[in-house]
């Protein structure tokens, strides 16, 4: 994936390993909220990815095929690091561990490792890799990667 992509207006997208386009990012311009829309170009599901308008913390939301799926929210109070938690509902909510900010974290679900995000795997300058597990949802994964990444780094 490429860092840059959060810029608003502008069309991103996300490759496999082999290479292969997998994700197609559609920055929406001139909205009051950021709001991105990503296409999976394999099973044809839609996600949108919004910033909420009235809020206490940072918020996002993701909806597949226009149901909510995952909500992103920073923690209030975070005196040494930028702490996030996603709501996906019941057990199967997700926490943030590692540097967001340096694109260096794991999605954890019950103390155990869903999906990694990395930039070390590459040495294209802006680009960072995500694995997902099978079991998890890679569309989901990736949409809330990006609400982070949209969540730390808000002028981009």
């Amino acid at each position: 994936m490429t860092q840059k992509l959060v810029a608003i207006g502008d069309d991103f997208y996300v490759e496999n390993q082999a290479g292969v386009r997998v994700f197609k990012i559609d920055g929406k311009a001139l909205r009051v909220r950021d709001t991105l829309v990503m296409d999976d170009l394999q099973s044809g599901d839609t996600y949108k990815i919004q910033e909420k308008i009235v809020r206490i913390k940072d918020t996002m939301t993701v909806r597949k095929n226009g149901r909510p799926e995952a909500t992103i929210k920073k923690a209030l109070i975070t005196p040494l690091r930028d702490r996030f938690t996603i709501s996906i509902g019941g057990d199967r909510d997700l926490t943030v561990k590692g540097n967001i900010l340096d694109h260096e974290y794991r999605l954890m679900r019950n103390g155990e490792r869903v999906a990694e995000v990395s930039k070390k795997w590459f040495r294209i300058r802006d680009s960072y890799g995500i694995e997902v597990s099978p079991e998890m949802d890679a569309g989901l994964v990736v949409a809330c990667t990006v609400a982070l990444d949209m969540m730390v780094h808000p002028t981009r």
